[in-house]
């Protein structure tokens, strides 16, 4: 059990890169045939995953003595008959991207991880990678999971309640044998599949996509080419220190960030705004200020599920109702989210309501405090720790290791901006 004492922070820090720009960026250039160069990446428990799953492939991973440049040379893959198996460790995004790519292979590739990766749905996904010709076999539509190439291109149709299903989908169809048309009647997290296209359109790729993200085509018999790029700051990680400055009426600043980034967490500065913070950039940097009364409203948090745990906290602390909702897809994260932080939010004071698609969490401008559980889900254990910004006593999370997942420098600059 972990104490985290109340402590209002005030300072600023510069975030880690972006998980999600990390993870394409690595697979991207282990598909690129050359030599690649990216450089700021993030290096946690996610990443090194992915970087694992790349290094399995065949390709030679290297870093510069400060650990800031990373390159990568996949000019030569270790693309054996038998085929390889992956251990994709806790990363949904390293599981589910490299599973489209890995059927331009044209050998065996099996994915696995741990216990919370193996609970989380891949049926859609690998439906539709059979529809496109590649041949696979998973049970029940759970990991682990074998593809083999090659994918020929065709029609699918998915509903992708994770915006990873058709990001996997967009970034393998450049390398099928012949043009692809996908469709998505439904599509939840549409930030995170612009983010894709971002990538597809700095590669050159040619496709076409409707306004609303739901109809692609994409030409098929193209090449990845190798890069030179630098990954900017995370905004997922950046929210906790958003929130603990909207709670404890403080300021800080954060610095790393592009604004212009296709990150669908940055929206939370929006939500903040709304609920009375100021918010100010100042070029790669923004400030954020929390007021003296936090006010409520209604949030669709759709298209930014990740900020579920934090907002659910900040949202204790208003002094009217907060509704998050239309986020069903934060059940099926690396926990429910929905049901854990109901169930944290209740031992730590709150007054809140669990719903299908949501929590509605009925303000009383303060959290007392208490014993939580992290449930070994990062940004569980990260949100509890940033309520202690603002709570009545000390916080106690049973185990915060799974922070490292996409923040292990998380607790290191909690405390540098603590007083």
């Amino acid at each position: 059990m972990i104490e985290i004492k109340p402590a209002k922070p005030c300072g600023k820090i510069e975030i880690p890169a972006s998980k999600s720009q990390t993870i394409r960026a690595f697979l991207l250039a282990c598909f690129a045939k050359g030599k690649s160069i990216i450089r700021h990446p993030l290096l946690s428990s996610d990443t090194i995953s992915c970087i694992d799953a790349v290094k399995a492939l065949g390709a030679k991973v290297e870093f510069s003595k400060d650990g800031s440049i990373c390159y990568v040379d996949s000019s030569v893959l270790n693309l054996r008959e038998e085929g390889i198996t992956i251990d994709a460790g806790n990363s949904g995004t390293t599981e589910y991207l490299l599973l489209g790519l890995a059927a331009s292979l044209g050998i065996p590739v099996t994915i696995t991880g741990d216990k919370q990766l193996l609970s989380r749905p891949v049926g859609p996904l690998s439906a539709a990678l059979s529809d496109l010709g590649a041949t696979i076999n998973e049970s029940d539509g759970l990991p682990p999971v074998t593809i083999k190439g090659p994918l020929k291109g065709g029609c699918t149709v998915i509903e992708c309640r994770t915006s990873q299903y058709l990001s996997s989908l967009l970034l393998a169809a450049p390398l099928a044998e012949g043009d692809t048309q996908i469709d998505c009647p439904l599509l939840y997290e549409k930030p995170y599949v612009r983010m894709t296209l971002e990538w597809l359109d700095k590669e050159g790729i040619v496709y076409e996509i409707s306004d609303d993200l739901e109809h692609a085509k994409i030409k098929g018999n193209q090449k990845y080419r190798p890069f030179d790029e630098y990954i900017a700051g995370d905004f997922s990680s950046a929210s906790f220190f958003f929130a603990m400055a909207a709670i404890s009426k403080s300021s800080v600043t954060v610095k790393g960030l592009n604004r212009n980034d296709p990150q669908g967490d940055k929206e939370i500065l929006t939500v903040l705004e709304k609920m009375g913070c100021l918010v100010e950039w100042n070029g790669n940097e923004v400030t954020v200020t929390g007021p003296e009364k936090l006010t409520g409203g209604e949030f669709d948090l759709n298209s930014m599920p990740d900020t579920l745990p934090i907002l659910s906290i900040v949202a204790a602390f208003a002094t009217e109702d907060v509704h998050l909702t239309n986020v069903p897809q934060a059940r099926i994260k690396e926990t429910d989210r929905i049901s854990t932080m109901c169930s944290n939010l209740k031992l730590l004071g709150a007054n809140v309501e669990e719903e299908d698609d949501g929590i509605l969490i009925h303000g009383k401008g303060s959290l007392r405090g208490g014993s939580a559980s992290g449930y070994g889900d990062h940004r569980i254990i990260m949100a509890l720790a940033s309520a202690a910004s603002g709570t009545d006593e000390s916080v106690y999370i049973d185990d915060i290791k799974a922070a490292s997942v996409t923040f292990p420098t998380f607790f290191e600059l909690y405390e540098s901006i603590r007083s």
